[in-house]
């Protein structure tokens, strides 16, 4: 908690002030030249040191003051760029889709974590209405809107791939023809 006296930034002051970093930074490499890299450079060599200096206070820590840190999301989003995070990508991503399921089941629909594949989060969307995965616009909201989640929790997986549920909306499982199991490879 902040002493008397010391101010902090609201969460919504925080993401101004990221914008505009994102901003400058976008600025900063569409114009080439020496100034620009060594701008640049600048700025990756104090987020690195930075990044060292948040691990240090993590070495520092116990393991529920590092999971109380973490949960902070901006100390957690900090964490994760630092690849520093005591949490797995996997039980973030998962946590971040348990956050969504109420929205989503207010629409109608469900959604449920399948796991990671590789680097690959999966999920398994249902829409509301029994129309599947494909009812138009307000599928592809929940559906961009549980990707973007994902990713932002958990941005070292390359993407997020909704698998296919049946019309019941359980899990649909996969045909896998009995030639292909009985079948040794020529390899």
């Amino acid at each position: 908690m902040a002493e008397a006296g010391t101010a902090r930034l609201a969460d919504p002051d925080v993401e101004a002030r990221l914008a505009r970093l994102d901003d400058l930074l976008e600025g900063l490499q569409s114009t080439p030249g020496p100034t620009t890299r060594s701008a640049t450079e600048a700025v990756v060599l104090l987020t690195e040191v930075y990044g060292e200096a948040l691990a240090r206070i993590l070495d520092q820590t116990d393991g529920q003051l590092a999971e109380r840190l973490a949960d902070d999301e901006l100390l957690g989003h900090l964490m994760v760029l630092h690849d520093i995070h005591p949490e797995p990508a996997e039980r973030r991503a998962a946590r971040a889709v348990e956050r969504l399921r109420p929205a989503v089941r207010e629409r109608g629909g469900d959604v449920e974590w399948a796991g990671v594949e590789g680097q690959v989060g999966r999920v398994r969307l249902k829409s509301g209405g029994g129309c599947g995965s494909g009812c138009g616009s307000g599928a592809t909201e929940v559906t961009d809107a549980v990707q973007e989640a994902v990713l932002a929790a958990a941005p070292e997986l390359t993407a997020v791939e909704s698998l296919p549920t049946s019309s019941d909306g359980q899990a649909a499982l996969a045909f896998v023809p009995l030639a292909t199991l009985t079948h040794r490879g020529t390899r």
